[in-house]
Protein backbone atom coordinates (compact mmCIF):
# COMPACT_ATOMS: atom_id res chain seq x y z
CA UNK A 1 0.00 0.00 0.00
CA UNK A 2 0.97 3.48 -0.96
CA UNK A 3 1.05 6.14 1.22
CA UNK A 4 3.78 8.74 0.09
CA UNK A 5 2.71 12.00 0.54
CA UNK A 6 4.66 14.54 3.40
CA UNK A 7 1.95 13.60 6.28
CA UNK A 8 1.66 10.23 5.92
CA UNK A 9 5.34 9.83 5.61
CA UNK A 10 5.77 10.59 9.61
CA UNK A 11 2.15 9.94 11.02
CA UNK A 12 0.81 7.67 12.64
CA UNK A 13 -1.95 6.50 15.79
CA UNK A 14 -0.36 4.89 18.49
CA UNK A 15 0.02 3.29 22.02
CA UNK A 16 2.55 0.98 23.03
CA UNK A 17 0.84 -2.30 23.32
CA UNK A 18 2.26 -4.34 26.53
CA UNK A 19 3.31 -7.58 25.90
CA UNK A 20 1.90 -10.49 28.04
CA UNK A 21 4.51 -11.76 30.19
CA UNK A 22 3.80 -15.73 29.37
CA UNK A 23 3.33 -15.12 25.65
CA UNK A 24 7.28 -13.69 26.29
CA UNK A 25 8.09 -17.21 28.21
CA UNK A 26 6.47 -19.14 25.95
CA UNK A 27 7.63 -18.40 22.85
CA UNK A 28 11.48 -17.22 21.06
CA UNK A 29 13.95 -16.50 23.22
CA UNK A 30 14.37 -13.15 23.97
CA UNK A 31 18.12 -13.18 24.28
CA UNK A 32 18.74 -14.71 21.09
CA UNK A 33 15.75 -12.03 19.86
CA UNK A 34 17.95 -9.38 21.15
CA UNK A 35 21.09 -10.57 18.95
CA UNK A 36 19.17 -11.28 15.41
CA UNK A 37 19.11 -8.38 12.82
CA UNK A 38 15.44 -7.78 12.07
CA UNK A 39 14.75 -6.44 8.76
CA UNK A 40 10.90 -5.64 7.46
CA UNK A 41 11.65 -5.56 3.56
CA UNK A 42 8.52 -3.08 2.87
CA UNK A 43 7.33 -0.91 5.80
CA UNK A 44 6.95 2.78 5.96
CA UNK A 45 8.69 4.90 8.79
CA UNK A 46 5.93 6.73 11.16
CA UNK A 47 5.90 8.91 14.38
CA UNK A 48 2.22 8.38 16.43
CA UNK A 49 3.13 11.75 18.02
CA UNK A 50 4.56 13.59 14.89
CA UNK A 51 3.02 16.52 12.60
CA UNK A 52 2.74 17.61 9.10
CA UNK A 53 6.63 19.47 9.32
CA UNK A 54 8.19 17.94 11.62
CA UNK A 55 11.28 16.13 10.85
CA UNK A 56 12.44 15.23 14.42
CA UNK A 57 10.87 11.82 15.82
CA UNK A 58 9.39 12.07 19.16
CA UNK A 59 10.61 10.48 22.26
CA UNK A 60 7.73 8.04 21.72
CA UNK A 61 8.22 6.90 18.28
CA UNK A 62 12.30 6.42 19.36
CA UNK A 63 11.37 4.56 22.09
CA UNK A 64 8.78 1.89 20.11
CA UNK A 65 11.77 1.39 16.94
CA UNK A 66 14.19 0.54 19.86
CA UNK A 67 11.96 -1.57 21.96
CA UNK A 68 10.61 -3.29 18.28
CA UNK A 69 14.09 -4.38 18.11
CA UNK A 70 13.80 -3.91 14.27
CA UNK A 71 17.38 -3.89 12.29
CA UNK A 72 16.38 -2.49 9.25
CA UNK A 73 13.67 -0.40 7.41
CA UNK A 74 12.78 -0.67 3.64
CA UNK A 75 10.74 2.35 2.91
CA UNK A 76 9.13 3.59 -0.40
CA UNK A 77 10.21 6.91 -1.78
CA UNK A 78 9.03 6.15 -5.66
CA UNK A 79 5.84 7.58 -6.46
CA UNK A 80 3.77 5.20 -7.99
CA UNK A 81 1.29 5.58 -11.06
CA UNK A 82 2.03 7.45 -14.91
CA UNK A 83 0.99 10.52 -13.83
CA UNK A 84 3.36 13.27 -15.36
CA UNK A 85 4.50 14.50 -11.80
CA UNK A 86 6.13 11.12 -10.27
CA UNK A 87 9.82 12.03 -10.74
CA UNK A 88 9.78 14.84 -9.35
CA UNK A 89 7.50 13.53 -6.05
CA UNK A 90 10.13 10.71 -5.83
CA UNK A 91 13.09 13.31 -5.83
CA UNK A 92 10.97 15.10 -3.42
CA UNK A 93 10.33 12.05 -1.42
CA UNK A 94 14.22 11.14 -1.11
CA UNK A 95 14.83 14.80 0.24
CA UNK A 96 12.13 14.10 3.03
CA UNK A 97 13.70 10.80 4.31
CA UNK A 98 16.77 12.64 4.04
CA UNK A 99 16.19 14.84 6.33
CA UNK A 100 14.66 12.63 8.55
CA UNK A 101 17.41 10.49 8.77
CA UNK A 102 19.73 13.68 9.30
CA UNK A 103 17.29 14.81 11.88
CA UNK A 104 18.03 11.77 13.76
CA UNK A 105 21.21 10.45 13.94
CA UNK A 106 21.29 8.63 17.30
CA UNK A 107 18.70 6.08 15.74
CA UNK A 108 18.41 6.49 11.69
CA UNK A 109 20.99 5.51 9.24
CA UNK A 110 20.71 5.20 5.10
CA UNK A 111 21.94 1.59 4.21
CA UNK A 112 23.57 1.12 0.84
CA UNK A 113 25.34 -2.16 1.51
CA UNK A 114 24.37 -4.57 3.77
CA UNK A 115 27.67 -3.77 5.56
CA UNK A 116 25.63 -0.76 6.77
CA UNK A 117 22.99 -2.50 7.94
CA UNK A 118 25.30 -4.73 9.93
CA UNK A 119 27.50 -1.69 11.51
CA UNK A 120 23.66 -0.43 12.37
CA UNK A 121 22.55 -3.28 14.63
CA UNK A 122 26.34 -3.40 16.10
CA UNK A 123 25.33 0.87 17.05
CA UNK A 124 22.20 0.23 18.15
CA UNK A 125 20.94 1.80 14.89
CA UNK A 126 17.86 1.30 12.46
CA UNK A 127 18.73 1.17 8.66
CA UNK A 128 16.73 2.80 5.99
CA UNK A 129 16.70 1.24 2.89
CA UNK A 130 15.29 3.22 -0.13
CA UNK A 131 12.98 1.35 -2.75
CA UNK A 132 10.71 2.47 -5.36
CA UNK A 133 7.19 0.36 -5.78
CA UNK A 134 7.21 1.03 -9.66
CA UNK A 135 9.43 2.66 -12.91
CA UNK A 136 6.35 4.73 -14.56
CA UNK A 137 8.76 7.61 -13.23
CA UNK A 138 11.66 6.07 -14.97
CA UNK A 139 10.02 5.55 -18.32
CA UNK A 140 12.39 5.28 -21.82
CA UNK A 141 14.78 7.29 -19.53
CA UNK A 142 16.72 4.15 -17.79
CA UNK A 143 19.33 7.21 -17.12
CA UNK A 144 17.47 7.91 -14.05
CA UNK A 145 18.15 4.57 -12.52
CA UNK A 146 21.90 5.30 -12.24
CA UNK A 147 20.42 8.94 -10.53
CA UNK A 148 18.21 7.42 -8.12
CA UNK A 149 21.10 4.88 -7.26
CA UNK A 150 23.21 7.86 -6.58
CA UNK A 151 20.75 9.41 -3.87
CA UNK A 152 20.49 5.78 -2.04
CA UNK A 153 17.61 3.87 -3.73
CA UNK A 154 18.52 0.61 -3.58
CA UNK A 155 15.32 -1.80 -4.33
CA UNK A 156 13.38 -0.81 -7.87
CA UNK A 157 10.45 -2.48 -8.21
CA UNK A 158 9.10 -3.02 -12.00
CA UNK A 159 5.14 -2.38 -11.70
CA UNK A 160 2.82 -1.39 -9.46
CA UNK A 161 -1.30 -2.19 -10.02
CA UNK A 162 -1.24 -1.15 -13.10
CA UNK A 163 0.65 -1.12 -16.31
CA UNK A 164 3.53 0.68 -17.22
CA UNK A 165 5.78 0.91 -20.19
CA UNK A 166 7.97 -1.65 -18.33
CA UNK A 167 5.28 -4.44 -18.10
CA UNK A 168 1.97 -5.38 -16.71
CA UNK A 169 0.45 -5.03 -12.94
CA UNK A 170 -1.35 -7.20 -11.14
CA UNK A 171 -4.44 -5.73 -12.12
CA UNK A 172 -4.14 -5.43 -15.82
CA UNK A 173 -6.85 -7.88 -17.47
CA UNK A 174 -4.73 -8.48 -20.38
CA UNK A 175 -1.36 -10.17 -18.17
CA UNK A 176 0.25 -8.99 -20.99
CA UNK A 177 3.66 -9.61 -19.18
CA UNK A 178 7.41 -8.13 -19.87
CA UNK A 179 7.74 -5.03 -23.02
CA UNK A 180 11.44 -4.78 -24.34
CA UNK A 181 11.79 -1.70 -22.21
CA UNK A 182 10.61 -3.61 -19.61
CA UNK A 183 13.77 -6.29 -20.34
CA UNK A 184 16.06 -2.84 -20.73
CA UNK A 185 15.13 -1.87 -17.55
CA UNK A 186 15.99 -5.23 -15.78
CA UNK A 187 18.97 -4.53 -17.61
CA UNK A 188 19.89 -1.48 -16.22
CA UNK A 189 18.49 -1.87 -12.97
CA UNK A 190 21.00 -5.17 -12.75
CA UNK A 191 24.01 -2.98 -14.11
CA UNK A 192 22.96 -0.40 -11.48
CA UNK A 193 23.01 -3.39 -8.81
CA UNK A 194 19.85 -2.23 -7.91
CA UNK A 195 17.52 -5.00 -6.24
CA UNK A 196 14.97 -6.09 -8.77
CA UNK A 197 11.71 -6.02 -6.84
CA UNK A 198 8.69 -7.78 -8.51
CA UNK A 199 5.98 -7.00 -5.99
CA UNK A 200 2.47 -5.84 -7.75
CA UNK A 201 3.50 -7.36 -10.54
CA UNK A 202 0.90 -9.31 -12.84
CA UNK A 203 1.44 -13.45 -13.12
CA UNK A 204 3.10 -13.20 -16.65
CA UNK A 205 5.25 -9.88 -15.45
CA UNK A 206 6.68 -11.74 -12.92
CA UNK A 207 7.94 -14.87 -14.42
CA UNK A 208 9.41 -12.83 -17.44
CA UNK A 209 11.47 -10.78 -15.30
CA UNK A 210 12.34 -13.52 -13.14
CA UNK A 211 13.27 -15.44 -16.29
CA UNK A 212 14.94 -12.59 -17.62
CA UNK A 213 17.03 -11.58 -14.42
CA UNK A 214 20.64 -12.20 -14.25
CA UNK A 215 20.98 -11.70 -10.35
CA UNK A 216 18.70 -12.33 -7.34
CA UNK A 217 15.39 -10.38 -7.26
CA UNK A 218 12.81 -10.30 -4.69
CA UNK A 219 9.37 -10.21 -4.38
CA UNK A 220 9.00 -8.14 -1.51
CA UNK A 221 5.73 -7.75 -0.04
CA UNK A 222 3.35 -10.63 -1.39
CA UNK A 223 1.01 -13.71 -0.03
CA UNK A 224 0.34 -17.28 -1.26
CA UNK A 225 -2.01 -17.19 -4.14
CA UNK A 226 -2.42 -21.03 -3.70
CA UNK A 227 -4.01 -19.91 0.21
CA UNK A 228 -5.95 -17.28 -1.30
CA UNK A 229 -6.33 -16.20 -5.03
CA UNK A 230 -6.15 -12.61 -5.09
CA UNK A 231 -4.32 -10.70 -7.98
CA UNK A 232 -2.03 -9.74 -5.18
CA UNK A 233 -0.44 -12.56 -4.00
CA UNK A 234 1.77 -14.89 -6.18
CA UNK A 235 1.35 -18.27 -7.57
CA UNK A 236 3.40 -21.00 -6.40
CA UNK A 237 5.47 -21.51 -9.24
CA UNK A 238 6.93 -17.63 -9.41
CA UNK A 239 7.81 -18.42 -5.33
CA UNK A 240 10.05 -21.09 -6.49
CA UNK A 241 11.14 -19.51 -9.67
CA UNK A 242 12.22 -16.70 -7.57
CA UNK A 243 13.70 -18.58 -4.70
CA UNK A 244 15.39 -20.85 -7.51
CA UNK A 245 17.16 -17.48 -8.89
CA UNK A 246 18.78 -17.15 -5.30
CA UNK A 247 16.22 -14.71 -4.18
CA UNK A 248 13.72 -13.88 -1.56
CA UNK A 249 9.94 -13.33 -1.00
CA UNK A 250 9.03 -11.02 1.48
CA UNK A 251 4.87 -12.02 3.32
CA UNK A 252 2.76 -8.94 4.38
CA UNK A 253 0.57 -7.95 7.12
CA UNK A 254 -2.34 -7.22 4.33
CA UNK A 255 -6.12 -7.95 4.19
CA UNK A 256 -5.20 -10.04 1.44
CA UNK A 257 -4.53 -12.95 3.08
CA UNK A 258 -7.83 -14.34 3.65
CA UNK A 259 -11.08 -13.85 1.99
CA UNK A 260 -12.54 -11.41 4.77
CA UNK A 261 -9.56 -9.16 4.48
CA UNK A 262 -9.41 -9.72 8.40
CA UNK A 263 -5.85 -11.17 8.72
CA UNK A 264 -4.97 -12.89 12.11
CA UNK A 265 -1.35 -14.02 13.07
CA UNK A 266 -2.58 -17.61 12.45
CA UNK A 267 -3.35 -16.60 8.62
CA UNK A 268 0.00 -14.86 8.57
CA UNK A 269 1.89 -18.03 9.93
CA UNK A 270 0.06 -19.88 7.59
CA UNK A 271 0.94 -18.20 4.62
CA UNK A 272 4.98 -17.67 5.87
CA UNK A 273 5.03 -21.82 6.22
CA UNK A 274 3.39 -22.37 2.75
CA UNK A 275 6.41 -20.28 1.27
CA UNK A 276 8.74 -21.68 3.35
CA UNK A 277 7.78 -25.23 1.90
CA UNK A 278 7.65 -23.71 -1.34
CA UNK A 279 10.54 -22.11 -1.54
CA UNK A 280 12.93 -23.62 1.08
CA UNK A 281 13.55 -21.38 4.49
CA UNK A 282 16.46 -19.79 2.89
CA UNK A 283 14.30 -17.40 0.72
CA UNK A 284 11.47 -16.37 2.79
CA UNK A 285 11.29 -12.67 4.83
CA UNK A 286 8.49 -10.27 5.95
CA UNK A 287 7.51 -7.35 4.11
CA UNK A 288 4.72 -6.32 6.20
CA UNK A 289 3.53 -3.20 4.01
CA UNK A 290 2.74 -0.83 7.34
CA UNK A 291 4.12 0.92 9.64
CA UNK A 292 5.10 0.01 13.45
CA UNK A 293 2.82 2.16 15.51
CA UNK A 294 -0.69 0.73 16.61
CA UNK A 295 -3.77 1.46 14.53
CA UNK A 296 -6.09 3.50 16.12
CA UNK A 297 -9.52 2.76 14.71
CA UNK A 298 -11.51 5.97 15.55
CA UNK A 299 -14.10 7.87 13.78
CA UNK A 300 -10.67 10.43 12.24
CA UNK A 301 -9.33 7.39 10.91
CA UNK A 302 -12.23 6.06 9.59
CA UNK A 303 -12.48 8.83 8.00
CA UNK A 304 -9.12 8.35 6.58
CA UNK A 305 -9.26 5.16 5.10
CA UNK A 306 -12.76 5.98 3.17
CA UNK A 307 -10.89 8.99 1.47
CA UNK A 308 -7.52 7.04 1.22
CA UNK A 309 -9.78 4.11 -0.60
CA UNK A 310 -11.52 6.40 -2.80
CA UNK A 311 -8.82 8.08 -4.14
CA UNK A 312 -7.33 4.95 -4.80
CA UNK A 313 -10.50 3.55 -6.45
CA UNK A 314 -10.74 6.44 -8.50
CA UNK A 315 -7.36 5.79 -9.76
CA UNK A 316 -7.86 2.20 -10.73
CA UNK A 317 -5.27 1.48 -8.16
CA UNK A 318 -7.29 -0.83 -5.40
CA UNK A 319 -7.06 -4.37 -5.66
CA UNK A 320 -9.56 -6.71 -4.24
CA UNK A 321 -9.80 -7.12 -0.51
CA UNK A 322 -9.10 -3.18 0.08
CA UNK A 323 -11.88 -1.33 1.42
CA UNK A 324 -13.34 1.88 3.15
CA UNK A 325 -13.32 0.24 6.31
CA UNK A 326 -10.56 -2.05 6.37
CA UNK A 327 -7.48 -1.19 7.91
CA UNK A 328 -4.28 -3.05 6.55
CA UNK A 329 -3.60 -4.56 9.57
CA UNK A 330 -3.26 -8.08 10.97
CA UNK A 331 -4.72 -7.38 14.13
CA UNK A 332 -3.79 -9.44 16.75
CA UNK A 333 0.40 -8.05 15.76
CA UNK A 334 -0.91 -4.73 15.48
CA UNK A 335 1.50 -3.44 17.68
CA UNK A 336 4.97 -1.90 18.20
CA UNK A 337 6.04 -5.04 19.27
CA UNK A 338 5.14 -7.13 16.27
CA UNK A 339 8.01 -8.57 15.13
CA UNK A 340 8.82 -10.15 18.81
CA UNK A 341 5.12 -11.56 18.36
CA UNK A 342 5.77 -12.96 14.85
CA UNK A 343 8.56 -14.69 16.33
CA UNK A 344 6.48 -16.32 19.27
CA UNK A 345 3.89 -17.00 17.20
CA UNK A 346 6.33 -19.28 14.91
CA UNK A 347 8.37 -20.69 17.69
CA UNK A 348 4.39 -21.57 19.20
CA UNK A 349 3.62 -23.43 15.32
CA UNK A 350 7.40 -25.53 16.20
CA UNK A 351 9.66 -23.66 13.55
CA UNK A 352 12.92 -24.42 14.93
CA UNK A 353 15.15 -20.97 16.03
CA UNK A 354 17.54 -21.22 12.87
CA UNK A 355 14.79 -20.95 10.68
CA UNK A 356 13.11 -17.93 12.54
CA UNK A 357 16.42 -16.14 12.37
CA UNK A 358 16.63 -16.55 8.94
CA UNK A 359 12.82 -15.17 8.08
CA UNK A 360 13.20 -12.14 10.27
CA UNK A 361 16.30 -11.04 8.84
CA UNK A 362 19.00 -13.05 7.65
CA UNK A 363 18.03 -13.98 4.70
CA UNK A 364 17.12 -10.75 3.42
CA UNK A 365 20.50 -9.77 4.64
CA UNK A 366 21.95 -12.03 2.31
CA UNK A 367 20.32 -11.74 -0.64
CA UNK A 368 21.02 -7.32 -0.18
CA UNK A 369 24.61 -8.48 0.25
CA UNK A 370 24.50 -10.92 -3.20
CA UNK A 371 22.91 -7.73 -5.01
CA UNK A 372 24.46 -4.83 -3.72
CA UNK A 373 27.85 -5.99 -2.17
CA UNK A 374 28.72 -7.06 1.25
Amino acid sequence: MIRANRRELMLGAATLAALPGAARAAGFDTARYDRTIVIDGLTGLDDPDGTETSIRLSPRAVAQYRQSGVTALGVTVGEVGNERMTWDATIANIGNYGRIIAANPELLTLARSAADIRAAKAAGKIAIVFGTQDTAMVGTDLDRLGILNGLGVRIVQLTYNLRNQSGDGSLEPGNAGLSKLGHATIERIEAEKQLLDLSHGGARTIAEAIAAAKRPPMISHTGCRSLHDNPRNVWDSELKACADKGGVVGIYWMPFLVPNSKAMATDLVRHMTHAVNVCGEDHVGIGTDGGLSATVIDAKAREQQAKFFKERSARGIAAPGEGADIFNIVADLDTPMRYRLLADALAAAGWPAARIDKVLGANLLRLYGDVWGA
